[in-house]
């Protein structure tokens, strides 16, 4: 996990990435390369899911440095089709973390 610049502002992302290898129905060896290319990425915070990975960073351009990493790690495997999602969110009003989401949904689990 790399340390955030301290900027003030966070911006979040999810990455999704699906290589494609003709014959393997399995993608977890493709995944797990992926991750490792986004996770030594400067300048971000990286949480592997079930169905992604999340970073932050206190900026665009690591975010997209990751997205291209990834693509690249996997296709010198020789993966012959990536289909990526990319979800960004960069909140402008205040400084918003992952893990600021998540306590806001879980106070409000309890208040209930």
């Amino acid at each position: 996990m790399s340390s955030l610049e301290p900027s003030g502002k966070v911006i979040v992302a999810e990455i999704s990435l699906v290589p494609l290898v003709k014959g393997k129905v399995s993608m977890s060896d493709e995944i797990a390369i992926a991750f490792m290319a986004i996770k030594k990425t400067k300048g971000l915070k990286v949480t592997l899911t079930g169905m992604g990975t999340q970073v932050e960073s206190s900026n665009l351009k690591s975010i997209l440095a990751a997205v291209e990493a990834a693509h690249e790690a996997v296709e010198k495997i020789g993966v012959s089709r990536i289909i990526s999602t990319i979800r960004i969110d960069q909140r402008l009003d205040k400084m918003h973390t992952l893990e600021d989401r998540i306590q806001a949904v879980t106070r409000k689990l309890v208040e209930d």
